[in-house]
């Protein structure tokens, strides 16, 4: 998927839209003019509408400030047509840390509110004079009243205490301080698995949105908890312990039929390929696939190879291979011990290794 537009850049952190966020600018005007609102109406809908995703993208650059000041960079804050989303390197894995983190987002919405409190005081938007069907008819009246409620609204439902929202960071880290980073994370994921169901059931009734929010919570406590299982697993080894010595190599003048035949024959799935022995590029299953498609099985293995090669040190803590893969989606990485190419890691022998770890072992930490 190609990057968000670039909007501008805060603090070292690139701010981009998806495109995607133009739909629910559609949908907003679309559901107002079904509703018979007149242009007027429809541009303050509008404009609330661009208002509280600037809220929101404030309630994102909360987050990115507070990890920055924990040496952990934000890569970007994309907006999407349900909201922000952070992109930071990693959450802190002190729990103190992780608690000042994933409060700092709801922290800015509540400072919001406040600031707005005085209008929405003034206002009659609770009194039920307006009459239930002219509340959510934005206008001058109720605009920066209704902005505040919704960021208190917004930072109530950023500390449902349930992955991947700001609460569930906060249970976990608070549960940090007296059991492991593991367990803390197993609890927090199961409450939210609960929560999620209820919201499910809840969609049936009341709100079918309700439903895809508490889908979203189960993938999201599910991604977590995995996450932090290969963290935990792989937490005090290095790239040497995971290193593969015993691996299939091609020149890269060999056709594709080559590598076809070695990815028949055996389990791996992910080539070096070596130009008079030395590294070249990397031929995965993908690019075989996608060579015998295009070009068929006579074409030399280096018009499909991945060229962009990237290194480790045998040193290097597994962690950070892990997440070097993750970050730059390599099929593997090439390790070298000194000057010398000591072999290669990819995820699946991670994998293996994690499995190998944990078989027969409690996961408690």
């Amino acid at each position: 998927m190609k990057q968000a537009p670039h909007l501008l850049k805060i603090s070292g952190i690139d701010f981009r839209i998806h495109w995607t966020f133009i739909l629910i600018i559609i949908y907003i005007i679309y559901t107002n003019m079904q509703a018979g609102l007149d242009t007027t109406q429809i541009v303050w809908s509008v404009l609330f509408v661009l208002s509280l995703f600037l809220c929101v993208t404030l309630h994102e650059l909360g987050h990115a400030l507070a990890a920055k000041r924990y040496g952990i960079k934000t890569k970007d804050i994309t907006l999407y047509p349900i909201g922000g989303v952070a992109r930071l390197e990693k959450m802190p894995e002190k729990p103190q840390q992780e608690l000042v983190v994933a409060l700092a987002g709801p922290l800015v919405n509540v400072i919001i509110a406040a600031l707005l409190i005085p209008f929405l005081l003034d206002s009659n938007i609770f009194s039920g004079e307006q009459g239930d069907e002219n509340v959510l008819i934005i206008g001058p009246g109720n605009f920066l009243p209704m902005l505040a409620t919704m960021n208190l609204w917004l930072a109530l439902f950023n500390l449902i205490p349930a992955f991947p929202m700001d609460g569930g960071r906060v249970f976990r880290a608070l549960l940090s301080m007296k059991t492991g980073r593991l367990k803390a994370t197993k609890a927090a994921a199961n409450l939210g698995k609960i929560l999620a169901v209820g919201f499910i059931i809840a969609g049936f009734y009341l709100n079918p949105f309700l439903i895809f929010i508490g889908l979203f919570i189960i993938l999201g406590a599910q991604a977590e908890t995995e996450m932090v299982k290969t963290q935990y697993w792989i937490s005090d080894l290095t790239a040497r312990d995971a290193l593969m010595t015993n691996y299939s190599k091609l020149d890269k003048e060999q056709l594709l039929s080559a590598a076809v035949k070695l990815l028949i024959d055996g389990t791996a799935k992910n080539f070096l390929i070596t130009d008079n022995g030395l590294p070249y590029g990397i031929l995965s299953r993908d690019h075989i696939i996608k060579g015998l498609s295009e070009k068929g099985e006579k074409t030399p293995v280096h018009e499909c190879t991945e060229t962009e090669l990237i290194y480790c040190n045998v040193t290097t803590p597994l962690n950070d291979v892990y997440e070097l893969i993750q970050k730059s989606r390599a099929s593997l990485i090439l390790v070298r011990d000194g000057e010398q190419l000591a072999g290669i890691i990819d995820v699946e022998n991670i994998a293996e290794l994690i499995m190998i770890r944990s078989a027969g072992k409690g996961d408690t930490r």
